[in-house]
């Protein structure tokens, strides 16, 4: 297990720049089993969650080649439909392969997905929609056991807007006779750059960024070579990390329509925000201002990933705030943490109320998930003396060098690898 262990109270300043976005690569790299051609992606973040995809790929046949942020993969060779227990036990993400299996071989198998304990997942809109498209689905033992090879174009209404859902529905609807219409979809960033790559490939897919996605399936595939749209909770994390150490910091690599809700929010408490291109100045205040409500929704709406990150600024401000989670249930793991630094925050039921305290105080604090965890980090930047965040793994999943890109900007944090 590693750690950091950070010395707060330095003002960060200099510039950063965005990898690659995690919730798009990973549905990418399922897609690339929709060809037989060479894919080259450009622009991957060295994640545990990418390698642990990556694993998978290797698993069911396909070559891969990893040449800095370049990765090469040729899903030539596929040999099997099964996807490994050991990868989809680790990672929620994994349950994308199921869409694309099936529209590459015609059947899938794979264990029920583990990942971060933020809340209930269900996958049962998953199924649902797969089954419309004429996937028979035996679900017992702990398995999903799918046979899907003449699938036909369909019209599904989804429940509710999931991400998942809707990538692995326009993943098996490419293989589907005719057109499937997918409403009330997700209208993620992440839903339109996989709609892209797969047009890339040869697809057809529109839609994307609106609640009606239409897929023409049956189309050839080809290789193609195709760049990530930058990481949205990245840029937001980095940005907080500026206002809440109350310095001075460039983000670039950002798509700015992609992090409004983000923008808006990081504006009222008070920080000065200028973009040009795909560059954010943004400069903090000495003590940030409340904000009175906030509440996590689907996009376009405030962002549940950057719920912890903005509780941290939000508990070192002037005031009280408000912040109501939506999405996951228990996605507040994070406030002991923060109370254990001095924080002062109640929670009743979705709702956190934020009374922003003058200082915290560094302390030894545990990640419980990936974002909880940044937002521990980010309280550690400000907190008075040292805190030490165990359990970093967590961490790894989503930030690339989280420790070197903030080192940059000015912070004290080092990552000690505990010996066993």
């Amino acid at each position: 297990m590693a750690k950091y262990i950070i010395t707060g109270g330095k003002r960060l300043e200099g510039t950063v720049r965005v990898t690659g976005a995690k919730n798009s690569i990973l549905p990418i790299l399922a897609a690339t089993l929709l060809t037989t051609k060479e894919v080259v992606i450009n622009d991957c973040p060295g994640l545990v969650d990418i390698e642990k995809v990556l694993g998978i790929l290797r698993a069911v046949g396909c070559k891969v080649k990893q040449e800095g942020s370049t990765l090469i993969i040729d899903p030539s060779t596929i040999t099997t439909c099964i996807i490994p227990d050991k990868y989809v036990k680790e990672i929620r993400s994994s349950i994308i392969f199921l869409g694309a299996m099936i529209a590459r071989t015609g059947k899938a198998r794979v264990t029920y997905p583990g990942g971060c304990e933020i809340g209930q997942r269900p996958i049962n809109l998953h199924l649902s929609g797969l089954k419309k498209l004429g996937t028979d689905i035996n679900d017992s033992h702990g398995y999903i056991e799918c046979e899907g090879s003449n699938l036909i174009g369909a019209d599904i209404h989804l429940d509710y807007p999931s991400v998942g859902a809707t990538e692995n529905i326009i993943l098996a609807a490419t293989a589907a006779h005719g057109y499937t219409i997918i409403r009330n979809a997700a209208k993620e960033p992440e839903i339109s750059d996989l709609q892209a790559f797969i047009n890339a490939i040869g697809g057809r897919v529109s839609g994307a960024g609106t609640s009606t996605i239409v897929v023409e399936g049956r189309r050839p595939m080809y290789g193609t070579e195709y760049t990530i749209i930058p990481d949205r909770i990245v840029a937001g994390t980095y940005l907080t990390a500026g206002v809440i150490t109350g310095g001075e910091v460039l983000v670039e690599n950002v798509i700015l329509d992609h992090i409004q809700p983000i923008i808006a929010k990081l504006r009222e408490s008070g920080a000065i925000i200028k973009a040009s291109g795909t560059s954010i100045h943004i400069k903090g205040r000495e003590r940030p201002l409340p904000i009175y409500h906030t509440t996590t929704l689907p996009y376009p709406g405030f962002p549940t990933d950057m719920q912890a990150q903005l509780m941290s600024l939000l508990s070192v401000s002037s005031g009280t705030s408000v912040l109501v989670e939506t999405i996951f249930e228990n996605r507040f793991k994070h406030v002991p943490e923060l109370i254990r630094m001095g924080a002062n925050i109640r929670i009743d039921g979705k709702t956190a109320v934020i009374q922003g305290v003058e200082r915290l105080k560094g302390a030894r604090v545990s990640s419980w998930d990936l974002r909880g965890g940044a937002a521990l980090v980010l309280a550690g930047l400000r907190a008075e003396g040292q805190t030490v965040v165990e359990n970093i793994h967590h961490i790894d999943r989503g930030y690339e060098c989280l420790q070197s890109s903030l080192k940059k900007l000015g912070a004290d944090i080092d990552r000690v690898e505990d010996q066993q």
